[in-house]
């Protein structure tokens, strides 16, 4: 009851910032004949080896015929220096090959009987002599991703997301699976955002400046001065390009607040403008071609938002009877700010919400968390 509460709590979260759904969210636990036929299938092509029931990516022999690092241009030699020291690493020909199956010790809980079929390299009558070995294990972490994309998304996908943290190893091994599987890459662009910082400094809790969405939403946060809406939240996100760090502070996000007024303020206006005979201001044709060139140069919403205001400086001008704009001007106007704020950025009028009861609410559940695992302990 207390994980659904919270996975409701996030669904709520995504809703209110107008996130999209996904079709499916699966589960990797859910998936583990998927992953059972991914490592069988490197197995088969010699990419593979078995040490101590275990199963490993040999990346050496995966270099002599492709290249592992071309994500994060990172060279054989690099990619040992930062492997990490972990368990099974004396199970392992180099330090850099990484798990794909592991076999499970007897007190590990989530474990599956599996049987892999080891080629040796020698041939008899055409065909690989293997050896059979069957085992209790578990996929390896960056297994469930390649297999799971690859069931639902077919062996090519347009677009895989991230943060910048995942792009070495994560993702350098779902390249080098998808290749080592099934012969060529899965994954056509691979889109990484950067991280998040509260007032300049790292997110996190041991910085005690944790803030969730919530949290934002009824200004509940020590750190935080107000309540900030969801679009507000959204807008200021916008702002800054994806590859971007976002710094969340109060003057900015108050800043964001009152970008976004502007913005909707000048959408509201358009209604009240009575068109004229001609546009005799400049800017109003090339609006439309300016943003999506933006959106087209990877994603640039910062870059949109700026010709939006350029399109709300214009608005106002008409407003002080300054310039006046064509009937066919005005509509092109409506319907640019329609098309980008809605349709293209996710911007939705806000009605009033409860949050503040919701997050009163959360804080007696986290609170009955807390001495439940005490009790446990």
């Amino acid at each position: 009851e207390v994980v659904q509460y919270y996975l409701n709590r996030y669904h709520k979260a995504m809703e209110a910032l107008n996130v999209l759904p996904p079709s499916i969210e699966p589960h990797a636990s859910g998936h583990i004949a998927e992953q059972q036929q991914l490592v069988q299938e490197i197995l088969n092509n010699g990419f593979a080896y078995e040490s101590n029931g275990s199963i490993y990516f040999d990346i050496e022999a995966y270099n002599k015929k492709h290249k592992y690092g071309i994500l994060s241009n990172r060279t054989l030699e690099n990619i040992k220096d930062a492997s990490r020291e972990l368990d099974g690493v004396g199970e392992k020909r180099n330090q850099a090959d990484f798990a794909l199956w592991k076999m499970a010790q007897p007190e590990h809980i989530m474990k599956w009987r599996t049987t892999f079929y080891i080629p040796n390299g020698h041939y008899e009558t055409g065909k690989k002599k293997v050896r059979q070995i069957t085992k209790d294990g578990f996929p390896g972490w960056h297994c469930e991703c390649t297999a799971m994309g690859r069931k639902y998304l077919g062996e090519h996908c347009d677009i895989h997301g991230g943060g910048m943290d995942l792009i070495f190893p994560h993702h350098e091994c779902e390249i080098a699976q998808a290749i080592a599987s099934q012969g060529n890459e899965m994954v056509r662009y691979w889109m990484h955002n950067n991280m998040i910082t509260i007032n300049g400094q790292k997110m996190g809790k041991s910085y005690n400046n944790f803030i969730n969405l919530s949290e934002f939403f009824a200004g509940s946060h020590p750190l935080l001065t107000q309540a900030y809406s969801p679009m507000t939240i959204r807008f200021f996100i916008l702002q800054a390009h994806y590859r971007s760090t976002v710094d969340f502070g109060n003057e900015a996000l108050q800043a964001a607040e009152k970008g976004l007024q502007r913005l909707q303020d000048a959408m509201k206006s358009l209604e009240r403008i009575t068109p004229g005979k001609q546009t005799t201001i400049e800017g109003v044709k090339e609006l439309r071609q300016k943003c999506y060139d933006a959106m087209n140069d990877d994603l640039n919403t910062p870059i949109v938002i700026a010709h939006l205001f350029d399109g709300a400086r214009i608005i106002n001008t008409v407003l002080d009877k300054k310039a006046t704009l064509s009937a066919e001007d005005l509509e092109e106007l409506k319907n640019l700010f329609h098309l980008f704020m809605y349709d293209v950025l996710g911007m939705k009028e806000e009605t009033a919400n409860n949050e503040a009861c919701e997050e009163a609410y959360g804080k007696v559940v986290d609170m009955l968390l807390e001495q439940r695992m005490k009790a446990k302990a």
